[in-house]
């Protein structure tokens, strides 16, 4: 897709998404032989419910249908949210990551595993999980020392209650 292209259809689609009560995260025009696919993804502080996307994706198809920000050429809209996996880019991305496992690629070199504990306006703070029964450390991460992030699936995260119950059997 095109700047000019990918800059007029976020001037154009980013008022209907915030209406919404939805950040505009990404817009992408893919080509598959003769048909494409306009992919918007949206996402918010507190996540996007399937509801919400079946709302926005209304809205915009309204919104491209008057409009020739396509082009006369069939197309079709998908409209989703982040994956699992999602690329850390923005502030409020690291906002919405507290509490994830993130994996960071550090400009100095080297990579960095650890969850995001908190989020500010300079930086992270982070929870460096323990190695071979060591105790996980803290550790400040400045913006400035991100060259890229990432957020980690975990199949075995135990969640806080669970987290809570094990100290609770640990004190009896």
């Amino acid at each position: 897709m095109s700047t000019t292209q990918s800059e007029r259809l976020r001037e154009l689609l980013e008022p209907l998404v915030s209406s919404q009560g939805l950040d505009l995260e990404e817009i992408a025009v893919d080509t598959v032989g003769r048909k494409r696919v306009l992919r918007v993804v949206v996402d918010s502080d507190t996540g996007a419910d399937l509801d919400r996307i079946a709302d926005v994706s209304r809205a915009l198809s309204a919104k491209l249908d008057e409009t020739d920000a396509m082009g006369s050429a069939e197309y079709t809209l998908e409209v989703g949210t982040p994956g699992a996996e999602r690329a850390l880019t923005e502030h409020r991305h690291y906002v919405r990551a507290t509490g994830r496992l993130v994996r960071f690629q550090l400009a100095g070199g080297g990579d960095l595993v650890a969850r995001i504990l908190a989020a500010d306006e300079e930086g992270l703070d982070l929870e460096v999980p323990g190695v071979k029964g060591r105790k996980a450390t803290a550790r400040r991460l400045a913006f400035d020392d991100i060259a890229g992030a990432r957020v980690q699936v975990e199949f075995n995260r135990k969640d806080d209650a669970s987290e809570k119950n094990d100290k609770k059997e640990e004190e009896a």
